[in-house]
């Protein structure tokens, strides 16, 4: 009878895999929909026109207000992998986070609903793929001419040629071998261009050559009417297009005032002797007329800042070029191949880019030009050719859709909605669709782009910058271009109202509260301690303690046990009294886990002062625990995570702050999977058998005592041998 269970079992999987469509999603970095000419009001669909990617709208559906959750590249693909904001992904910028492919994403659950799963070209998510059956992904940023890539046994190959005609050229090598299985597929096919440095194809070097470009209204923006942190940036076109990576002089900066860096470029450097003669000569007769009016005194910054923007431009344009070849030789295989009926095809891109307007490149504002994504789609038979919709949809909205399309459930930890409706209704937006979207940046060095969150509805747009504690609102009907904020209107006063009302309504929908946003505290001695810890981190550990004050304890009352129990054990002590979830957030993302990627164990207790200092709702606190389980899972991958339940605190059991504790652990128990996380509660052993605390174990009722921490260590004996230690 099991022989036959699990035949019927095949049988039907292989029946109704016919009956499922393949999904592929093609993806590109920094594409910004007024640089594809199927979306209106374009500068450039006449001069660089996109028919590869206009064929997917003109067979389908083109979304005009599709956003994402945060403009940076590795933060927008985490939430579209996860189907949730970065805050609760863990992946809030380029720099400091990796991503925990363990957590809940759209590939695993469609391994589990029957398809095989691809992903090829640009990853940028720091670690490995997870939840795919074939992989191969660019290391980092990638590199545009002769890339690496890396393979699945984790080496590294070099290949000869373009990018973007290798992610074509592996994408229809994985997709003809697709082809023969009986299972459905879902294939990532994610091109590097056209991000920065805007290397093209050489068959594209010279196509714009005697072409001038049509400039933005904004290029030079002066941030008039506007915070004035909007002037602090670091990605304008006058002041920080660099030398020879940006703007592809070759030899020293010979005009250090107005271009950045030196004569670096990563990309030439990779190529052959004779390649580089090829590239050299493809700029030079520009750059040598260049720098003969620079030195003629004919140029003055406002035309050095018009020819910068013409070779970027320019660049940035060439560089799709060989990718939109690339999308329609993908398209063609699926007419030849007979693969288009029962294929869905997207289009998109991690968010849009700046081409120039308000004088910027780049992305992060949340800027209409870098919040708006492209998305066009095909679904022969399911969506109406040439149908666009004016709903607003999110990043967030892939993952659920895809499930959708396979039948496959979607699990209530993705905050995005299916689009599977809209599609079906030729774009038309059912009556319990979304009135807007939330976007939330966290701030990074790089580009000085001050941190900030907020809303966009059909007609307005707020957002908060807490560096200068302002708001901006925008009529996105009256100021598309958003040149002027009217948060100080009379006339825009109920707007404004409702407004901020709609922002703190998705800070608390999306769940972005203090637990769980990662904090630095700003003390001093804060600062010491944990710059201490980084130090002592730079030496790899097997066992780390992770928490707050009665973690930082272990060198106080709790030393002689610490040496008793731990002092062979390479263990490293991550507590600093006063933390509160959100701070251990951002350490464990700043240093303290950098070179503990060995680690065999990570005790974790955090909690308490998240209930001490606001009775924060356990619900809330769970979600930073869960964010620190995920973060120690992504950058400690062999470590077993010993989650301890929040020890109690107050000396009676109806004490409201034990209360609290006792409700953060049923929630944060819920973790526990016995693989990597492993949950104990050790509260009564602190305990009288009528459930107080006693001076003798916490004298304060919250820190323990020498014998606490004797009961501490021999409660968690068993469970670090059985890690190993």
């Amino acid at each position: 009878m099991k022989h036959l269970s699990a035949l019927t079992a095949g049988l039907t999987l292989a029946l109704s895999a016919a009956d499922r469509p393949n999904i592929l999603f093609i993806f590109s970095d920094d594409h910004a929909p007024n640089a594809i000419s199927c979306y209106p009001g374009g500068l450039f669909d006449e001069i660089a026109p996109t028919p590869g990617i206009d064929r997917i709208a003109k067979e389908g559906m083109r979304f005009d207000r599709s956003y994402c959750t945060n403009a940076i590249c590795g933060p927008s693909r985490a939430s579209i992998l996860t189907g949730q904001h970065s805050h609760l992904n863990g992946f809030i910028d380029n720099n400091s986070s990796y991503f925990d492919g363990l957590q809940t994403t759209f590939p695993n659950l469609l391994r589990e609903a029957g398809y095989t799963t691809a992903m090829i070209g640009k990853w940028h998510l720091h670690s490995n793929p997870v939840g795919f059956d074939y992989w191969e992904v660019l290391p980092g940023q990638g590199a545009y001419y002769n890339p690496d890539f890396i393979q699945m046994d984790n080496t590294r190959k070099r290949f000869e040629g373009h990018c973007n005609d290798l992610v074509t050229k592996k994408g229809l090598t994985w997709l003809k071998q697709a082809a023969d299985s009986k299972k459905p597929f879902m294939a990532m096919v994610q091109y590097k261009a056209p991000h920065r440095n805007w290397a093209p194809a050489f068959r594209h070097l010279n196509v714009f050559d005697d072409v001038e470009m049509p400039e933005p209204e904004t290029l030079f923006d002066d941030y008039a009417n506007r915070s004035s942190v909007l002037k602090e940036h670091a990605m304008g076109i006058q002041g920080h297009m660099s030398w020879g990576n940006d703007m592809k002089f070759q030899g020293p900066n010979l005009f250090p005032s107005h271009f950045t860096g030196g004569q670096g470029n990563g990309q030439f450097r990779r190529l052959t002797d004779e390649d580089k003669k090829t590239y050299i000569e493809a700029y030079d007769d520009e750059n040598q007329k260049f720098i003969a009016d620079m030195r003629a005194g004919k140029l003055d910054q406002k035309a050095i800042t018009k020819w910068k923007y013409q070779r970027y431009i320019k660049d940035y344009l060439a560089v799709i070029r060989s990718m939109d070849e690339g999308i329609s030789k993908i398209l063609k295989h699926l007419d030849d191949s007979g693969l288009a009926e029962n294929t869905i095809v997207i289009y998109s891109s991690d968010q849009g880019f700046y081409l120039g307007e308000h004088g910027w490149y780049d992305k992060r504002w949340m800027f209409e030009e870098s919040l708006m994504m492209p998305f066009v789609v095909r679904w022969p038979g399911k969506i109406k050719p040439g149908s666009v919709s004016k709903a607003l949809i999110q990043n967030i909205d892939y993952g659920p859709t895809f499930l959708d399309v396979a039948g496959a459930k979607i699990p209530a930890s993705m905050q995005g909605k299916s689009l599977v409706p809209l599609f079906k209704a030729s774009g038309e937006k059912p009556d319990d669709w979304r009135d807007s979207i939330y976007y939330r940046y966290s701030g990074e060095a790089t580009h000085h782009v001050a941190a900030h969150d907020g809303v966009r509805t059909s007609d307005h747009k707020i957002f908060w910058v807490p560096k200068t504690k302002e708001y901006q609102l925008f009529d996105m009907v009256k100021d598309p271009q958003e040149m002027r904020s009217v948060h100080k209107d009379p006339a825009y006063a109920k707007v404004f109202t409702e407004m901020k009302q709609e922002l703190e309504a998705s800070r608390k929908k999306y769940r972005a509260h203090s637990a769980i946003i990662g904090q630095p505290k700003e003390q001093d001695w804060w600062k010491k301690r944990h710059a201490a810890m980084n130090q002592k981190a730079k030496k790899p550990h097997d066992l780390l303690f992770i928490g707050d004050s009665i973690t930082q304890g272990w060198e106080g009352s709790g030393k002689a046990t610490w040496e008793k129990f731990y002092g062979t054990r390479k263990a490293l002590n991550l507590g600093i009294s006063g933390d509160r979830t959100e701070h251990v957030i951002w350490r464990l993302n700043h240093g303290n886990l950098k070179n503990q990627k060995k680690a065999k164990a990570a005790v974790v207790m955090i909690g308490t002062n998240n209930t001490g200092h606001n009775s924060q709702d356990p619900s809330e606190v769970k979600d930073g625990v869960d964010r620190i389980v995920s973060t120690i899972r992504a950058r400690c991958p062999e470590a077993k995570i010993l989650l301890l339940g929040v020890f109690p605190r107050g000396v009676n059991p109806d004490d409201p702050k034990r209360k609290n504790n006792v409700e953060i652990n049923k929630l944060i128990s819920k973790l526990h999977n016995g693989e990597r996380i492993h949950y104990l509660d050790i509260s009564d052993k602190f305990l009288t058998e009528k459930g107080v605390l006693t001076k003798e174990i916490m004298p304060d009722a919250l820190h323990p005592k020498q014998k606490g921490y004797e009961i501490w260590a021999e409660a968690i004996e068993g469970k670090l041998k059985e890690f190993g230690l």
